[in-house]
């Protein structure tokens, strides 16, 4: 096996603490942390390298043989030059934010089945409800059905907590004949690595049929450029009007106008959204003004420990690529994700 020295940059604002564990997972590892900028005389060394937003291009890192994003989604990234290199590994943090983003869909549940948006309006207008028994009825989540359109690890993961809550969870999955996950990174006692949870498993394409079932809709699919929305005008059709969406994935995989309509006209209960197809959502939207949505602006993934959990996923990669393993969360270019 070589010994030869593998240059890394880390472009990111990784603590001392963290970079020390880094270093230390081997003297082959010739680690430095470039942040906020990277100058242009490290780039042609470079065969590692961790990065949000500084991307070489292709001619300046000719060594680069794996690039790490520091997020789940590559939507933001996937056009810079670097990611089109044949020869560059692309791999993501997915899985890092399972827990967190499976928490935070179980918040929004819990806020619309115990109605939480009406009690703020009555705070606000300092007003006690004269009947509040008959105002505050709340459902159980325990005998409810969680619908999940994409089934990757922030779909397992709500799957595991909504199944120890007693709901029933039936889910969307790409390759129906494959429904291990043993390729992507997982925290361990999380998820389910066998998908063994979900009642029923259907083809992306049965979704309309799906969630004529489901007392709630989490969307977790990943966005592919070009592709039409995931939660059309026949699935917001589809869906009970006692029931509410999460959309946690990506705001361009719903169709936000025909979201609006159905929102408006009472077709369905709520929605929790976190995403949007324009980002910061513009002041004009809608969206803002409807009394059965929870916007939030981006956040369901962020953790105080986001820089230990990446960091820990990327020490994983690093041990796997020192030992020519397979990386976990690699880009798979034909499916864009």
């Amino acid at each position: 096996m070589s010994q030869e020295p593998i240059h890394v940059v880390v472009s990111m604002d990784f603590s001392d603490e963290i970079m020390a564990k880094l270093r230390a997972i081997s003297p082959r590892l010739q680690i430095e942390r470039h942040f906020p900028n990277v100058p242009e005389s490290v780039w042609p060394q470079t065969e590692i390298l961790y990065t949000q937003q500084n991307f070489p291009e292709p001619a300046q890192a000719p060594r680069l043989r794996w690039l790490q994003a520091h997020s789940a989604g590559l939507d933001t990234i996937i056009k810079q030059p670097i990611m089109k290199a044949e020869d560059v590994e692309i791999t993501t943090t997915s899985g890092i934010h399972t827990v967190q983003m499976s928490e935070f869909c179980l918040t929004m549940m819990l806020a619309f089945n115990y109605k939480l948006l009406t009690s703020l309006q009555l705070q606000a207008k300092a007003e006690w409800p004269k009947n509040p028994r008959d105002v505050f009825v709340p459902n159980t989540l325990r005998g409810q059905t969680l619908g999940i359109a994409g089934y990757g690890s922030i779909g397992r993961e709500l799957a595991r907590i909504a199944s120890a809550l007693g709901m029933t969870v039936l889910a969307t999955k790409r390759n129906l004949k494959e429904t291990t996950d043993h390729d992507g990174y997982t925290e361990a006692g999380t998820g389910d690595p066998e998908g063994v949870i979900p009642a029923r498993l259907y083809p992306p394409e049965a979704l309309a049929s799906m969630v004529t079932l489901c007392d709630w809709l989490v969307v977790t699919t990943p966005l592919v450029e070009g592709a039409p929305p995931v939660v059309d005008q026949k699935v917001l059709d589809a869906m009970k009007k006692t029931a509410v969406l999460i959309n946690v994935a990506r705001g361009a995989v719903v169709d936000e106008a025909a979201l609006i309509t159905a929102l408006s006209s009472k077709k369905i209960a709520g929605a929790a959204l976190d995403v949007f197809k324009e980002e910061p959502l513009p002041t004009t939207s809608p969206l803002w003004n409807l009394d059965n949505v929870i916007i939030t602006p981006h956040i369901s993934g962020n953790s105080t420990k986001y820089h230990e959990k990446a960091a820990a996923l990327f020490a994983d990669n690093l041990q796997r690529y020192l030992e020519n393993k397979p990386l976990l969360n690699r880009l798979n270019r034909k499916r864009g994700y």
